[in-house]
């Protein structure tokens, strides 16, 4: 069995409370952990994440807006794709 650590179950949870449609920046994540300085360690808790889409870190985007990385099949394209789709249903 795969172990994986408090943090990246932290930032897993702190994904599935983002609704549906919306997106929350990696900083947001970061505070609501209490590791306000760990942006970056979100984004890589996200890439490792095995549980997508159950843990919707599609939803996670850059603090400018932009939409950041995505490490699941079809990369960047699939994040668009499934943030378009969530936002027209």
């Amino acid at each position: 069995m795969k172990k994986y650590t408090p943090f990246q179950r932290a930032v897993w949870r702190a994904c599935m409370a983002i609704p549906r449609g919306q997106t929350r920046s990696y900083g947001w994540i970061a505070r609501r952990i209490g590791r306000p300085n760990a942006a970056r360690a979100v984004g890589s808790a996200l890439g490792k994440n095995p549980f997508a889409p159950f843990v919707p870190c599609h939803r996670v985007i850059k603090s400018d807006g932009s939409p950041g990385g995505f490490s699941a099949p079809g990369g960047l394209k699939a994040k668009l794709r499934l943030l378009n789709r969530e936002k027209n249903s």
